[in-house]
């Protein structure tokens, strides 16, 4: 478990001085280990943001997932979390680790076996990070949006996606999951590869209808237990 969260808070070891780096590439980077499980390492990175998240395959087990804000400050790397799955554990708000990076390559706690490599460049209409606003159809109801500490993500990049609800004040962590995604001709299917409440449901192919109107993401479909949804979400 030491082994575990120790890759998950990001300490990362500076190889060479060639690879200190002003910023991250944006992109989703993965990282696999196999020993008694298939174990994932995924990263969702935008200029500002990022996600880190491990889960198990054979058997499917999610294990940990955090994410925030992050900057640069010389060869270190300062996450201001806004979730920690672990933070009745830990009690982790924020995160300062030296980072490197080679090219399409991260490198953590100098583990040159272990390296995060970025996913190709896949752009679709939906790429970005969302925050859910209300339940559709829009007539002008309440709306959740920044100002809200209860909030729920949706952070799509390069054909993967990930959603996370948390409470931003109490550190409450609700749940997550995600996996790979298209949008194509108005219609966003998931595929999910892994899931924090149920992981019976990885592997399902969920299809939904997409609009965007404005800043807005009407989604339309069936959830994961087969009941109908209308979800709006506004881009962040």
């Amino acid at each position: 478990m030491k082994s575990i969260i120790s890759a998950v808070v990001l300490i990362i070891t500076v190889m060479a001085p060639c690879l200190l780096i002003a910023q991250l590439t944006p992109g989703v980077y993965k990282a696999h280990e196999q020993q008694d499980e298939d174990r994932t390492y995924l990263l969702f990175v935008s200029p500002d943001y990022m996600i880190h998240t491990v889960y198990h395959s054979n058997p499917n087990d999610f294990v940990v997932a955090r994410g925030g804000f992050y900057n640069i400050e010389g060869d270190s790397l300062v996450v201001e979390l806004e979730f920690n799955s672990n933070f009745e554990t830990d009690g982790a708000k924020q995160h300062r680790a030296m980072i490197a990076q080679d090219g399409e390559t991260l490198i953590f706690n100098g583990n040159e076996q272990q390296t995060y490599i970025r996913e190709p460049s896949l752009e679709q209409p939906l790429d970005g990070r969302w925050l859910f606003a209300t339940r559709g159809p829009d007539t002008g109801q309440e709306r959740r949006g920044e100002e809200n500490p209860r909030k729920t993500l949706k952070f799509l990049k390069d054909g993967y996606f990930q959603w996370v609800a948390y409470h931003t004040e109490t550190m409450n962590f609700s749940g997550t999951g995600g996996g790979r995604y298209t949008a194509e001709d108005g219609t966003y299917t998931e595929v999910i590869q892994f899931f924090s409440r149920d992981p019976e449901r990885v592997g399902a192919e969920l299809k939904f209808q997409y609009e965007i109107e404005g800043n807005d993401w009407h989604h339309k479909g069936k959830n994961s237990r087969g009941e109908p949804m209308y979800e709006i979400w506004g881009k962040r």
